[in-house]
């Protein structure tokens, strides 16, 4: 393993150790929050509709993104290959993953489409299609035979110019382009929705604005979206940059907090976009938590803050 000491740079051995800590116990903390959104999406037949599919996949890449890199050992050849390959494939994923569900959004808040449901199956080419040809082009440049590069407490398996190269093309194009797609397509549902509120707020009696706050709740929400995947891989993307200018030549603390904020990743997702009103409510009355005044004041069930507004209605 001198090829795996020769690219860790001038990071020391205790060094290496903290990474290693910090991904394992980072990604324990993903891996229990995405793990609770697909159990909840298996014991709740109230949560099975379209829009929590979505977000049920999305937590299911980043449980398997989140057991793998706790997995992997860096030490071993062999193993070192399966955690840097399932951590991208599975990674790639969720991005992909929350694209769908901006575009869901969009389709629904802003085009007024209700046949969201029937491209489902094109989700699925989108995302794992993409995701499996990303994984594939990222071999190009490996060299099979010792040249294992560490990143962090990871495992990529290129060291070379070109490796680099399409490591950046095949992880980091599709993470930016995903932040830049979120960013934009969120940015157009939360200038409607605002606009919408304005004007109905305008229209309508004083009685009525109390309808329109629960509105408000979820754009601020919806706004935190994009947030998630620039605060997970910020620090990751300098330090690849980094590395990229200066090979061999490791920054301790930038290495921190890129292992650890992108290891965090899935927790963040499963706060963000699983744990909503919706799953709460299903949670306190399955547990008889929740007061009999709040279960089900009407006839329907209470929308996810991530639905839009009209979609699950066409059901």
């Amino acid at each position: 393993m001198a090829t795996v000491q020769a690219v860790s740079g001038s990071l020391t051995s205790a060094e290496r150790g903290i990474l290693t800590a910090i991904n394992s116990g980072a990604s324990s903390l993903s891996l229990v929050g995405s793990g609770f959104i697909v159990l909840c999406y298996v014991l709740f037949k109230e949560l099975r509709k379209f829009s929590f599919k979505l977000v049920f996949f999305l937590a299911l890449s980043d449980m398997f993104c989140s057991f793998f890199s706790i997995i992997g050992d860096p030490s071993i050849g062999y193993f070192c290959y399966a955690q840097g390959y399932t951590t991208h494939f599975f990674c790639v994923a969720s991005f992909l993953w929350t694209t769908t569900i901006a575009f869901t959004l969009h389709r629904t808040v802003v085009r007024h489409k209700t046949d969201v449901e029937d491209l489902e199956p094109m989700f699925h080419l989108y995302v794992w299609g993409t995701s499996v040809v990303m994984t594939v082009i990222r071999s190009i440049g490996n060299n099979h035979h010792g040249h294992i590069s560490r990143v962090g407490a990871w495992c990529w398996g290129q060291t070379g110019l070109t490796g680099k190269v399409v490591h950046f093309i095949t992880f980091y194009a599709p993470l930016w382009g995903a932040i830049l797609f979120n960013g934009f397509t969120y940015f157009q549902v939360i200038r409607m929705l605002n606009n919408a509120t304005r004007m109905a707020v305008g229209m309508s009696e004083r009685g009525y604005r109390s309808d329109a706050r629960p509105d408000v709740k979820a754009l601020n929400r919806w706004g935190y979206y994009p947030l998630i995947l620039i605060g997970s891989w910020f620090f990751g993307t300098i330090n690849r940059i980094h590395d990229f200018i200066e090979p061999g030549h490791k920054i301790f603390w930038l290495s921190v907090l890129d292992v650890g904020m992108a290891a965090l990743m899935g927790l963040f997702n499963s706060i963000a976009y699983g744990l909503n009103s919706s799953v709460r409510r299903a949670i306190y009355e399955r547990f008889d938590l929740l007061p009999e005044r709040f279960r089900r004041p009407r006839g329907q069930q209470q929308e996810s803050e991530l639905v839009a507004l009209k979609s699950d209605n066409h059901q």
